[in-house]
């Protein structure tokens, strides 16, 4: 990247970054504010970078942000598509296509997400990439972030990692695949029969997996928008949740937020892991 590339890109952060209110992305106004909008640390507290390293790049320097990084500034900063595009093209990356992990997250339902704060939630596509959670869904299911290329896809994960299972009841594992599977369909139904994302998606699954190609052939089509979920959490236990959804216009993300059932002791567990905090975990559901 050029001098003046840095420079632009540095300009625009700072813009974008004085304009936002801290009570619009959780934060307390405070009374002794020296500055409009967010400080510095506080856009790299909630993209997930250093304080000196976002300080370079509003400065003009440092190095060429990565794909991720630059997915949740966009996210922190809460930029609009086109502001989003226009983030990529000066740091000279690749415009990211929709539906992977660095999707444009829909402002409403990032908004929501900043809202919620008692129960685990997080965003993800039509085909289950999690694109953004908020700290008490990482403290239960991980940081699903960490997952890139084709493999971000839990249900990717979940067919061709056995690893991905691991949190979920023996009993359970059959329902959550016939789910899957019947989601999915639902997803690749409502896309163009061009969209190359699902249907190599789809044919990596036929080829991987028997399990999936059983299931795939039965043909059956459902949009899972709410169920029960177990979890086996490693520090709390077992977690008994209502899994609910809320679908963006075009159908395309849905925000999902876990409530404990009644009659269980979830809604303690899930108040000890905000104690607890975030665990390191090999991996965790994602719808």
């Amino acid at each position: 990247m050029s001098n003046t590339r840095y420079r632009e890109l540095g300009g625009f952060l700072r813009s974008r970054r004085e304009r936002i209110r801290p009570e619009e992305v959780g934060l307390a106004p405070g009374p002794r504010r020296r500055v409009p909008g967010l400080r510095r640390d506080e856009v790299a507290v909630l993209a997930g970078a250093s304080v000196e390293y976002y300080t370079e790049l509003e400065r003009g320097a440092g190095s060429q942000p990565s794909d991720q990084m630059l997915a949740a500034l966009a996210r922190a900063l809460r930029l609009s598509r086109d502001e989003r595009d226009h983030l990529y093209r000066l740091a000279n990356r690749p415009i990211p296509h929709q539906g992977g992990t660095a999707s444009h997250v829909h402002p409403a339902m990032l908004d929501l997400l900043t809202r919620i704060d008692q129960t685990p939630a997080m965003v993800s596509t039509d085909l289950h990439t999690v694109l953004v959670q908020n700290p008490l869904a990482i403290a239960m299911l991980g940081d699903l972030s960490t997952h890139h290329g084709r493999a971000a896809s839990f249900i990717h994960r979940w067919f061709t990692d056995p690893i991905s299972r691991r949190i979920y009841p023996p009993e359970d594992l059959a329902p959550q695949s016939r789910s899957f599977v019947a989601d999915l369909r639902a997803a690749v139904g409502r896309r163009s029969p061009d969209d190359t994302e699902a249907t190599e998606l789809v044919d990596e699954l036929l080829q991987r997996s028997p399990e999936f190609r059983a299931l795939w052939a039965d043909q059956d089509v459902q949009v899972r928008r709410d169920e029960r979920k177990r979890i086996l959490h490693p520090t709390v236990g077992m977690l008994d949740l209502n899994c609910l959804s809320l679908f963006s216009e075009d159908d395309r993300q849905r925000l999902l937020w876990f409530t404990p059932r009644a009659g269980t002791d979830t809604a303690e567990k899930l108040a000890l892991l905000t104690v607890v905090g975030t665990q390191t975990m090999q991996t965790g559901p994602a719808r």
